[in-house]
């Protein structure tokens, strides 16, 4: 059992952080939908699998920095980490709305200071070298993370201050542009390089849960009593919040019909791995993000779908729990050493997503 810790510690994928989201948002949505004592469990146990994967990080750092360093400057690999910033915002959001401010207010700091870091370290280890040709879906979470700071912001207090909406304000335009910049460094890269099936995965969904939680971090703010910034911007947070949730919307088809193309046609074998987590996370993000646009603009239908969907994001997240725990157990039983959803470090490069 040592052994295959201490694996799944040096091979610990950056973005395993994404459970941690995926959880907090369907607490998220449940709470929303009135089911408090769901979103409870859901809530406690993303602060649980939060503190256990920070001790498992905290371990890699420790032990393993060769490791962490090349996931670092892998372009396939390094956005992941900000799954970090997204986790820690969620479960601030989450905890906010529980009344535990103090502890939301802590990880709002963790996660801002978090976000600026990886901003600065993570494009600086890329530069010089090839990164173009690495760009996949995990790039959006550098979107997710700044607008996830924002979300965070405005939920810390209700209505919130002017310091944090303007904090917010600033994180969600900051998500938008990166957004512009991302999904074109990531289009060139999908239509310049030749894709295989198998790199077409899970975390692709992301594409399309920057835009939900950048829609939620609009709803929010709009509503939110408008100070001098706020007013200035309104009607762009109002126009953008609106476009980027068509824009979402239409990717929903598009995202479902690729992993079809990717599992039936060209026969890649559907097993569980982290990346899925990145399917939940978007799904349920859609719907709260939906339900906070249309609360704001007095769109009932935007609503009732963002109460609907609530409950197939939760369908989504117990499939998914339930493959993580079979694969757990297949991983505890097996002699190899080789933990869930891991990898030995010479399959990096084939296994990594694009």
């Amino acid at each position: 059992m040592a052994s295959w810790l201490r694996a799944g510690v040096r091979d610990l994928d950056p973005g395993c952080f994404a459970l941690v989201m995926a959880t907090g948002i369907v607490a998220a949505a449940m709470r929303l939908g009135g089911q408090r004592h769901l979103a409870g469990l859901l809530l406690g146990a993303s602060v649980a699998g939060y503190l256990v994967l920070a001790a498992a990080y905290a371990a890699r750092l420790a032990w393993f920095r060769r490791e962490l360093a090349a996931d670092m400057g892998d372009p396939r690999r390094a956005f992941g980490f900000f799954t970090v910033v997204a986790a820690s915002d969620v479960i601030s959001a989450g905890l906010a709305g529980d009344g535990h401010v103090t502890a939301a207010a802590v990880l709002l700091a963790v996660a801002g200071a978090s976000w600026v870091l990886l901003s600065c370290s993570v494009p600086l280890l890329l530069a010089g070298r090839p990164s173009l040709a690495g760009a996949n879906g995990t790039w959006f979470l550098w979107v997710v993370g700044a607008e996830s700071v924002a979300v965070a912001a405005v939920s810390l207090r209700r209505p919130a201050p002017a310091a944090l909406a303007a904090l917010a304000i600033c994180c969600w335009a900051v998500g938008v542009v990166l957004y512009l910049i991302v999904a074109g460094l990531v289009a060139v890269a999908l239509m310049s390089v030749p894709v295989r099936p198998a790199e077409v995965t899970p975390p692709y969904w992301v594409f399309m849960g920057a835009t939900a939680i950048t829609v939620l971090a609009g709803g929010l703010l709009l509503g939110t009593p408008a100070g001098r910034l706020g007013g200035a911007v309104r009607g762009a947070l109002a126009g953008l919040s609106v476009i980027l949730w068509a824009f979402g919307t239409w990717l929903v088809p598009l995202l479902v019909v690729t992993g079809i193309w990717r599992h039936l046609v060209r026969g890649v074998s559907l097993r569980y791995e982290p990346g899925m987590w990145s399917i939940v996370f978007p799904v349920g993000m859609y719907g709260v993000g939906s339900r906070a646009l249309g609360d704001a603009a007095g769109v009932s239908w935007m609503v009732t779908l963002g109460r609907y969907e609530a409950w197939l994001a939760l369908a989504a997240w117990a499939v998914v729990a339930l493959a993580m725990a079979a694969s757990l157990a297949r991983a505890a039983a097996c002699p190899s050493g080789r933990g869930p959803g891991t990898m030995a470090p010479g399959d990096r490069s084939s296994s990594s997503p694009r």
